[in-house]
């Protein structure tokens, strides 16, 4: 049998209390938005509806954009919050069915947009993540759009070679350079290069050690500065940008000098490496939440004592790069803390020093901003319809943005608990 095309969507007119306008920074009243398929024809009250319009009173809430997380890993963690890493027992399959129950969890809760920052994983040189958009654009699975990074690119023994998190011995669980592990300038370009064929929309980089790596103190530089530039050269000329995973102050003004375009953690910049990122225009994901959220409870002695140590400095850090104007855009690790958990580090945010307005455009216009996305992170005529609905006034709370009630992306809605009438 011929298969049969699905029925357009009729417009729609969003109703509620309030809208907010991000680009201005006021809430407008009351908020009203036309959706006519998956973009937004008109704001305000239109003259007239067109024919088949549905009406859908949201009630007393406040419109906003789809929110967006620009750190995350949907192939870790679950519904229980647990991060097992487990990779001699977790194969690709399962890595993806639980990263399709993490993706569906963080879009309910209001992110529409997610950068998924590297898979460190042995999948036989097939980009999961890649996969994961592929079934979410064509509507297979619920899930945020996503832009993905397919395979870590880091050095032996890297902060995020898998062997290293858990001391494998020799030989267990060998990684090609296809899957990112990858050392020297010849086989770090073959490692982006081989990304980029297969899907990747963002290059993530291992520049440094980690607060929970075995090998070697905390935000130690471990490409040379040859190798970080080779990884900038490749990704750029493809028209890609490159995050990298830093936290030590010279691994991050080497990788700020390299090219790289984002900082992942930064957690121990200095002012004239923070100046220099705004010199630059290098943005900056704080994940500033896991500093005091994060759970090291079981984690190995040594390095619960290096997370004692760096984790204070990390949100001093944090703040002054917000008080000398580094973009920020807000990504939570997760599942450093619980997918869907963004408002935790929208609220940390504004405990560092953002005003409540400066942490929702994180989330929303710098995000759009750091993966060049110019058709979301506002409520305008011709964007797309990634709306949802939150209570009270996130301006002067940003917390609300934790109780989200209605979620639609593209034009299509995901969640509504508004009220029966």
């Amino acid at each position: 049998m011929p298969s049969r095309e699905r029925a357009p969507r009729p417009p729609v007119l969003l109703r509620a209390a309030r809208l907010l306008d991000i680009t201005k920074g006021e809430l407008v009243e009351p908020g009203e938005l036309l959706i006519v398929g998956e973009h937004i024809t008109e704001v305000g009250r239109p003259d007239r509806l067109p024919e088949g319009t549905v009406v859908r009173d949201l009630g007393h809430v406040t419109l906003m954009p789809g929110l967006m997380d620009m750190e995350v890993n949907l192939f870790l963690g679950g519904p229980d919050h647990r991060s097992p890493l487990i990779p001699v027992q977790e194969d690709p399959a399962v890595r993806t069915l639980r990263a399709a129950a993490n993706a569906r969890r963080t879009l309910r809760r209001g992110y529409t947009t997610v950068r998924n920052l590297g898979l460190f994983v042995q999948t036989g040189g097939v980009l999961l993540d890649v996969a994961l958009k592929k079934a979410i654009d064509l509507g297979w699975v619920e899930g945020p759009r996503v832009v993905p990074a397919g395979h870590a690119i880091a050095p032996t023994g890297g902060h995020l070679d898998p062997t290293m998190f858990q001391a494998f011995a020799p030989g267990v669980l060998p990684l090609t350079v296809e899957e990112g592990i990858a050392n020297g300038v010849a086989e770090v370009r073959k490692a982006v290069r081989y990304q980029i064929k297969y899907g990747a929309r963002v290059v993530k980089v291992c520049a440094s050690n980690g607060v929970m790596s075995h090998t070697g103190p905390t935000g130690a530089q471990q490409y040379s500065d040859e190798e970080l530039r080779a990884i900038a050269d490749e990704a750029h000329r493809a028209g890609v940008k490159v995050a990298a995973h830093c936290m030590g102050d010279s691994a991050i003004r080497a990788a700020v000098e390299a090219g790289i375009d984002c900082i992942e953690h930064g957690f121990l910049a200095s002012d004239a490496t923070l100046d220099l990122m705004v010199e630059r225009g290098t943005f900056l994901v704080a994940t500033t939440y896991l500093t005091e959220g994060m759970n090291t409870e079981h984690a190995d002695p040594a390095l619960k004592a290096k997370a004692a140590d760096v984790f204070p400095r990390a949100r001093e850090s944090t703040s002054r790069a917000i008080g000398r104007g580094v973009k920020v855009a807000l990504g939570t690790d997760a599942p450093a803390i619980p997918h869907g958990k963004g408002a935790l580090e929208m609220r940390a945010l504004v405990d560092r020093g953002m005003r409540p307005l400066q942490a929702l455009r994180a989330a929303t216009t710098v995000a759009a901003d750091l993966i060049d996305a110019d058709d979301r992170g506002r409520l305008e005529p011709g964007l797309l319809a990634d709306v949802i609905a939150v209570p009270g006034d996130p301006l002067t709370d940003v917390s609300v943005t934790g109780r989200v009630s209605f979620v639609m992306k593209g034009g299509q809605v995901y969640r509504d608990d508004t009220p029966e009438p």
